[in-house]
């Protein structure tokens, strides 16, 4: 009888998990990791930024701030080791738009029930509501203190 060494099997698949920085966007991103390394897919920590030409003159880079965000998003879940199956992308346009975008070919879209803009006592926000109806694969939508 041999025994064969165990190979680590590649990923396939990606689930997508968008953030913000809010605690719902955090919560949202635990239970993606779990999702991903249940099903053996890929990760991508995705947000979103937009120019607006009210900042045209401005120092200020909402890219570089997106970019901040899912930096601190992998770190807050990985520390310095971020997996070489995580990616982190920054999309530019409407949050919404985007995660919809990001969704074609996802096995799972994650994200939290409502972010930085969220109203209190609203169950979803705008840019879950939207990615639950319009996303092209399923959607978690994260709600809760203990949902992760």
């Amino acid at each position: 009888m041999s025994i064969s060494p165990k190979i680590p099997h590649a990923r396939e698949g990606r689930i997508v998990v968008g953030v913000d920085g809010s605690a719902s966007s955090v919560r949202a991103l635990l239970r993606g990791i779990r999702i991903a390394n249940a099903l053996g897919t890929n990760l991508e920590i995705a947000t979103t930024w937009k120019f607006g030409s009210e900042f045209a003159t401005s120092i200020w880079s909402p890219e570089t701030d997106a970019r901040e965000i899912v930096t601190s998003a992998a770190t807050t879940a990985f520390g310095d080791d971020v997996p070489e199956w995580v990616t982190l992308t920054t999309y530019e346009g409407p949050a919404a738009t985007a995660l919809i975008d990001a969704s074609k070919g996802a096995e799972m879209l994650v994200i939290g029930s409502r972010g930085h803009s969220g109203l209190a006592g609203v169950l979803l926000g705008s840019v879950s509501m939207a990615c639950a109806e319009r996303a092209s694969c399923p959607v978690l939508v994260m709600h809760g203190e203990d949902a992760a």
